[in-house]
């Protein structure tokens, strides 16, 4: 389940969306275990998450097995990053006590899903996802795409609705893969004669997109263009030093532009004083302002606010016994919660005879 490939810049409500979140719902939520979580994840999912989960019963998916459907070849990358992605959950504010936390591989009832499910969807459906057919694009697979990324959109029906998610916050890349969810529920609840299953709608967030540190292509850890929440202090200087603002800003005297200067784009996400850094683009824009002092700015408050999260999440990873619990509790729990929609599914095709 990953739904935080739109990484958003943080608007003045990270719970602002265009759906009415003030009822109670189900919400299935989760990143892939393929690296630590960076900025784009904490603006673009991370502190929605921890809003929402004093409202509505989240449930948030370790997603190993989706990991392995481009990492198969180096399975360690997806291993060794399971408790990393445990660690950034708690340590920027998500409650074991009020979200479960689970890993998918350690859910059967999503593997024998997906096997039902994918008898109701032609390869000819998949191939038209357009998420699906960028992902092939960007990755360069052409013909050689593994079955199972191919095949990603109806493991991620089985995992929303094995949940019976009612709500599932996504970018909106990721909307093709709730309409293929959906189109699975109602021919699921069409064979059923009645509805065993919930169709789901998306919880959008008000903002945009947050740039790479390099402002040329997407975040991406391997890429070395996105700042971990585990970052040093060492390594988030080295980020912003590096970051892109307006090549024809050439003098300090000269005018600047902040349209897609990536300093600007961090500060308006990140920064707590709305009307200061209103007042640096006006600055920079008539001129008389460094990029060195803008920043300089930004690093401040980028080491201000990482600093305590960097601090509880060494913490959480010297006790990675506690981390394992954490993981195993609500596993066990999303397992038990499951089974039953596991069990309407096998009726359905009338195998519950044993």
């Amino acid at each position: 389940m990953n739904t935080n490939s739109k990484s958003h810049i943080d608007s003045n409500n990270n719970t602002g969306s265009k759906n009415n979140t003030n009822k109670p719902e189900i919400i299935l939520t989760g990143d892939r275990a393929t690296g630590p979580l960076h900025l784009g994840h904490y603006v673009g999912s991370l502190k929605q998450r921890v809003s929402l989960q004093h409202i509505h019963n989240q449930t948030i998916l370790v997603a190993d097995m989706q990991g392995l459907t481009d990492n198969a070849h180096n399975p360690s990358k997806v291993s060794s990053n399971i408790l990393n992605v445990v660690a950034d959950y708690l340590a920027v504010g998500i409650d074991p006590t009020k979200t479960t936390i689970c890993l998918q591989s350690q859910l059967p009832v999503l593997a024998e899903l997906t096997m039902f499910y994918s008898n109701l969807v032609s390869i000819a459906r998949l191939e038209r996802n357009p998420t699906v057919k960028s992902e092939i694009q960007n990755k360069a697979f052409g013909r050689s795409i593994p079955a199972g990324f191919l095949t990603y959109p109806i493991s991620q029906a089985a995992d929303i609705t094995a949940f019976n998610a009612t709500l599932v916050p996504v970018g909106d890349d990721q909307l093709p893969m709730l309409e293929q969810t959906n189109e699975i529920v109602r021919k699921m609840n069409s064979l059923a004669g009645k509805p065993i299953l919930n169709e789901c709608r998306p919880l959008l967030s008000n903002a945009s997109r947050l740039p790479s540190t390099d402002g040329k292509s997407k975040m991406s850890k391997s890429m070395g263009n996105a700042i971990n929440l585990g970052a040093t202090e060492k390594e988030i200087r080295a980020a912003v030093k590096s970051m892109y603002t307006d090549p024809n800003h050439l003098r300090i005297e000269d005018p600047g532009k902040v349209e897609g200067n990536i300093v600007f784009t961090y500060l308006d996400a990140f920064h707590a004083d709305a009307n200061y850094v209103s007042q640096l683009k006006e600055h920079y824009q008539k001129g008389g302002l460094g990029d060195g002092q803008t920043k300089k700015v930004l690093e401040e408050c980028l080491q201000e606010m990482l600093r305590p999260i960097r601090e509880r999440r060494s913490e959480l990873l010297n006790d990675k016994a506690q981390l394992i619990d954490i993981l195993r509790s609500g596993t066990q729990v999303s397992r038990e919660r499951t089974q039953k929609v596991l069990f309407d599914v096998r009726e359905v095709f009338g195998l519950n005879i044993l």
